[in-house]
This record gives structure tokens, C-alpha cells and sequence, in this order.
């Protein structure tokens, strides 16, 4: 059966206190919204829509950003989540399947619950998410008759006995296409919101016969996030799953808690991560690597053997091939290092090609901005750059080039050739001792002047 994702994401988020919309908050580099369409990415939906309201425009952008085949459906009032959820129905009415409603500020539903609904939807018309609760506070009870699940209770509706039940609501749910719609379409408002609910439509089904269930997860799982205390727990949370994933696959941590990893970081076994290393988004390391302390990375790919930090800066668009070394204080920008290139010390590389077994100097910079436009450079294999070296873009040097230390290259090299570009030294004898001689008399005089 097909399945199209309707993902809520209109909420405001006054909790939150900000501009910015709820779902659009991060957690491991990433909104929120990013985490509920990658878990429902992994049933293969055919369609994907999201239901925005507040901050429309910027929840499509983000949407889009993820999956641009996503369509956007919009909530103008805030009416209840069977109301939000109506409207996804035209942008589905050609669609021959089963929806799954998912909300986007609950991140950490895992692949493998969905599928169980999945699953569980091929014996039942109506599927719907619980958990255990250790404390059911005001959440809405689930009360089942067997394994049927007879209806859903608010807390304010609840009996003493329903109450007791432990098996809550997580408001996330699935069912056919045409069987959600007719339901929802007859969901009232009765309630002292005035508002439309979808639970509601677990007790429409029952009276029409439908076979509905529950499928239950690990109450972490449906943790949503409505404050900035709440979005900083779900931040530890994930820090320490995606922390704990990585080592069950290989990847060596001395002090895990004081690494951070993104939602698509990935990272392969036998790699060694030294204390306090940083991954923004978009970053790969490769098998083998060694990323030393207090480095920072993103939109970054770092091959085989390679060697990061400490104190270093992977920024976008830098690519390290097999065995390449960046040192300490050394910031690497949209440029490749070819195998076994190396930039050990204080360096800035930006829009750069470096060869393969080059050296690149301490101090060394290449000068790729000229106030409006970027330009490249381009440095051969088996170079030697001097420390120091300003290389002023666009400029070319060849294979097996050197540069004298100090030197502003702003022409290009030729294979095998040595470059110097500074100034001749002079050397005058004594005179040292003469200006210090008078500076320091220039000094007397100007304290004798202040008494």
C-alpha cells in the first residue's frame, strides 16, 4: 500500500518565545521539522505534505530544502489538529493510499515504530501511536478491549478508572486515505476550545464498525518540544543517541558528552575523535580518520587517514583526500587537498585546489577575495610553500613549485620553479643600539615633560 506523509507544522510555539516558528527551532543542526519527515522517509512515502500556518513561508523553504517534491498546505486558523490535518486532503485528493499524520515538533519518532504501524494499518482500518507513560499527567488515555482500541478519553473527560490507564495518546496515527477524510469531515467542535480534534476520530470509526488498534513506543520517542527548556533536553537527547550510535558502529570517543554531531552526520569505523570536536551539517568522515580536539567541521568531507586539528576549521565545500593533514589554526574553505597534502600550522585556504604530497607553509594564506568577487588558486602536486606565503588569486602554481618564505605570489609559477616575491634585506651594523638609544631618550624626556 501507498503511503503519503502529512506532517502538522502551524503552530506558532508561544512557549517558545520567538520569531521564529516552532518546528524551524534545531536540534543536532538541524529544525525539527528536518527530524519528523526524515523518520517518515523511511517508509518510502509517494507523497510528502506539510501543514504550515505561522511563519508559512519560511516552514515551506524549510520543507522544500529537504524534500522539494513536498507539497505545502496551508492552515490559516488555528482550528485543532483534525482541522490542520483537513487541510492536506486537496493536495491529496488524486492519491490512492494510506496517510500518516506525524507532527513537527515531535523529532524522535524512530523508522522502525512507523513501520510497526505500517504494519499493524494491514489488519486494521485506523492505527494509532501510544506509550507508556510514567507519568500520564493530562495526556489523552487510550483504552483498549483487547487489542482493539475502543476509543481515545482527554484527561478532563476521564473517569477515575480511565485515568489509571498508563497506554497514552500521541496524536500520531494512520488510515486510508478516503476512510481519514469522511471521518475527520464529521469530527465536531463541541468542546471548550472549540476546537477540532482528531483523537476523535477513533470514536467515529468504532461506531461504523471499523477496526481500530494501537501500536505502543518507547515514551522517549514521542517527546514533543513546546519550550526552549524542552528544545534543550530534546538536544541532550539526541546528542547522546546519536553519540551512542556512533560507538555501537565503530567510531572511537575519549570524552563522548563533550562531542557534538548533526542529524546527518556520518561517520565511519575505526575513526578516533578527540574532546570538544563540533560537526555542523553536511559533514562525512570517512573510515580511519583522526579528528583531534577542539576542531570544528561542517559541509566538510574528510577521506581515509586524513588528520584534522587540533583547533582546526572545516568549513563548506573543503574536501580532504586520503592522508591529508590540517593542523592547528588552520581554516579550510570550498577547496580540495589532493592525497597526502598537508597544512600543518595558521594557514587560511579558501577557494583552492591543492596537489597531491604539497606542503603548505605556517602562515600561509591564500587571498581569494578582492572586495566583490572570489577567485581560485591552484597549487600543483609535491609544492613546497613557504611560511608565510600570501598567494594573491587568481593564480596557478605548478607541480614541484616552491616559494621563499614571506613572499606575495601574484603571478603564476611554472613546474619546478622557485618563486620570491619580497623585498631585499638590508643589514646596517649598530644601528639597532642608535634607535633604541633615542627612543629611550624620547621616552625620558616625554615622562620628565609629565612631572
Amino acid at each position: 500500500m501507498s503511503i503519503a506523509l502529512v506532517i502538522l507544522a502551524a503552530g506558532k510555539g508561544t512557549r517558545m518565545q520567538s520569531d521564529l516558528p516552532k518546528v524551524l527551532h534545531k536540534i543536532g543542526g538541524a529544525p525539527m521539522l528536518h527530524h519528523a519527515m526524515q523518520a517518515g522517509i523511511g517508509l518510502e512515502p509517494e507523497r510528502i505534505v506539510v501543514v504550515a500556518g505561522h511563519g508559512a513561508d519560511a516552514v515551506c523553504a524549510a520543507a522544500q530544502d529537504f524534500d522539494a517534491d513536498c507539497a505545502i498546505a496551508l492552515q490559516t486558523e488555528q482550528k485543532g489538529t483534525a482541522h490542520a490535518v483537513a487541510q492536506a486532503e486537496g493536495a491529496l485528493a488524486d492519491f490512492d493510499g494510506d496517510v500518516l499524520v506525524l507532527y513537527g515538533d515531535t523529532p524522535f519518532i524512530s523508522r522502525d515504530t512507523l513501520e510497526a504501524m505500517a504494519v499493524a494499518r494491514k489488519d486494521h482500518d485506523i492505527v494509532v501511536l501510544g506509550f507508556e507513560a510514567a507519568d500520564p499527567g493530562r495526556y489523552g488515555r487510550l483504552v483498549m478491549q483487547g487489542d482493539t482500541l475502543d476509543r481515545i478519553v482527554e484527561f478532563k473527560d476521564a473517569t477515575d478508572k480511565e485515568r489509571a490507564i498508563t497506554l497514552c495518546n500521541s496524536g500520531v496515527l494512520i488510515a486510508d486515505r478516503a476512510t481519514l477524510f469522511g471521518l475527520i469531515a464529521r469530527v465536531g467542535n463541541d468542546n471548550a476550545a472549540g476546537e477540532y480534534y482528531l483523537p476523535d476520530v477513533v470514536a467515529l470509526a468504532r461506531a461504523d464498525g471499523l477496526k481500530a488498534t494501537a501500536v505502543a513506543c518507547d515514551e522517549a520517542e514521542t517527546l514533543g518540544v513546546n519550550s526552549r527548556a524542552e528544545l534543550a533536553a530534546a538536544e541532550a537527547a539526541f546528542q547522546a543517541r546519536a553519540r551512542a550510535t556512533l560507538i555501537e558502529d565503530g567510531v572511537t570517543m575519549q570524552a563522548p558528552e563533550t562531542v557534538f554531531l548533526s542529524l546527518d552526520t556520518a561517520i565511519g569505523r575505526d575513526t578516533e575523535i578527540e574532546p570538544n570536536v563540533v560537526f555542523g551539517p553536511g559533514v562525512t568522515v570517512e573510515s580511519g580518520a583522526r579528528i583531534r580536539a577542539f576542531s570544528h567541521l561542517e559541509g566538510a568531507h574528510v577521506s581515509r587517514g586524513a588528520v584534522v586539528g587540533p583547533y582546526a576549521r572545516l568549513r563548506p565545500g573543503a574536501e580532504l583526500a586520503e592522508d591529508v593533514h590540517v593542523g592547528n589554526f588552520v581554516e579550510v574553505k570550498n577547496s580540495y587537498l589532493a592525497e597526502g597534502a598537508k597544512a600543518n600550522h595558521l594557514t587560511y585556504l579558501g577557494d583552492a585546489d591543492i596537489g597531491a604530497a604539497t606542503n603548505i607553509g605556517a602562515g600561509t594564506i591564500t587571498c581569494n577575495y578582492d572586495g566583490v568577487f572570489k577567485h581560485r588558486t591552484t597549487i600543483g602536486a609535491r609544492a613546497f610553500i613557504g611560511s608565510n606565503t600570501m598567494l594573491v588569486a587568481p593564480v596557478t602554481l605548478g607541480d614541484e613549485t616552491l616559494t621563499a618564505s614571506g613572499s606575495v605570489i601574484t603571478k603564476d609559477v611554472p613546474d619546478g620553479a622557485l618563486a620570491l616575491a619580497r623585498a631585499r634585506q638590508e643589514t646596517k651594523p649598530g644601528h639597532a643600539r642608535k634607535l633604541f638609544d633615542l627612543l629611550k631618550l624620547k621616552k625620558k624626556k616625554l615622562m620628565e615633560a609629565k612631572k
